[in-house]
């Protein structure tokens, strides 16, 4: 399902109505975080988010595990696997694995680094540490508390923030900002748009730093789309940045479609989104995700896959130290 346009406006009568709802789940998310995790022995860091949905958490995590592996760390990913069958701990292979295995963020991840998909975070992080890891870099998990974390980083949607501020399922937090705020070392704002004042504050008021960056999508690719006549289409957790990005490179869709996060395409959407650009000469242009949901499928999917251009995009911090200050703070952990 979409994130409902409530969560991201000012709190009205959708969100009050569910506010006693939203009590009783904060109440049981804040709890459930006080758990002490398992400590593995290796550093362990969560690139996390305060709110349900896209944030720019895979770009992070795989921005951080590159600036360690370039330190001579052996940085291994680890995630749940949303959307995908195998329960694990299990390590992902993008040659014979596909989303429906292990999920689309787990396939993108497994370019940069070794990675793990465990439901046991626990589990994972052991047979991560048995298989050669240095370091865990964990792709979401922050109000898991199976797992001790050294160091962990909420990103946040520079433009959205924490939305109406409410807990589900009267708004996108997880759990109360000021609950989740105690369990995390760091705030990185990710986009073009003037961070939430909120956060930042409450953030400030606790000490934690606050850091910035933006997602700058790959400059070839993006060169060979702006003169062409594009069909956009993203089932991440928020499309309509993704739309953004493209207008804000000087790609401008014809058509854009979008679907709920993780959507696992159909053949008939597939074949659609193929008929339509072919009779109108367009090109289908979307996420690496969305792209890794359709790759390796028979029919109309594989079809669509093999015609898509993805748009990777990069992490590009404001403040270069920021990350490296961070990250370097963790090496007496081991």
């Amino acid at each position: 399902m979409r994130d409902p346009d409530f969560w991201w406006q000012k709190p009205g009568i959708a969100a009050w109505l569910l506010s006693p709802i939203a009590l009783i789940y904060g109440a049981i998310a804040g709890r459930r975080m006080r758990g002490a995790g398992l400590r593995v022995g290796i550093p362990v860091i969560c690139v996390g988010n305060f709110t349900l949905g896209g944030t720019g958490k895979t770009p992070t995590a795989i921005a951080i595990a590159t600036f360690l592996a370039q330190r001579g760390e052996s940085p291994f990913f680890l995630t749940r696997g949303y959307g995908g069958r195998l329960a694990g701990p299990v390590q992902v292979d993008p040659t014979t694995h596909r989303a429906a295995d292990v999920g689309d963020e787990p396939l993108l991840l497994a370019r940069h680094a070794p990675t793990i998909v465990a439901r046991d975070r626990a589990a994972g992080a052991r047979f991560a540490q048995s298989a050669g890891a240095s370091v865990i870099v964990m792709d979401d998990g922050l109000q898991n508390p199976s797992l001790h974390k050294d160091l962990s980083i909420a990103v946040v949607d520079a433009g959205r923030g924490c939305g109406n501020g409410y807990v589900f399922p009267a708004g996108p937090l997880r759990a109360p900002l000021d609950t989740q705020l105690l369990h995390v070392h760091a705030v990185l704002f990710v986009g073009e748009d003037a961070p939430a004042t909120e956060i930042t504050e409450r953030a400030r008021e606790r000490g934690i730093p606050v850091l910035h960056g933006r997602l700058q999508p790959a400059q070839d690719v993006v060169a060979s789309l702006q003169s062409q006549p594009v069909y956009a289409f993203a089932g991440i957790g928020n499309p309509d940045k993704f739309f953004a990005t493209l207008r804000r490179a000087g790609v401008t869709p014809r058509v854009c479609e979008a679907y709920p996060d993780h959507h696992p395409y159909t053949d008939g959407e597939a074949e659609r989104i193929v008929s339509r650009c072919a009779s109108d000469n367009l090109v289908p242009v979307t996420t690496e995700k969305d792209l890794a949901r359709l790759s390796g499928r028979d029919g109309p999917c594989g079809r669509l896959a093999a015609i898509a251009k993805a748009i990777p995009v990069t992490l590009v911090p404001d403040e270069p130290s920021g990350l490296p200050n961070l990250l370097g703070a963790l090496r007496s952990v081991r």
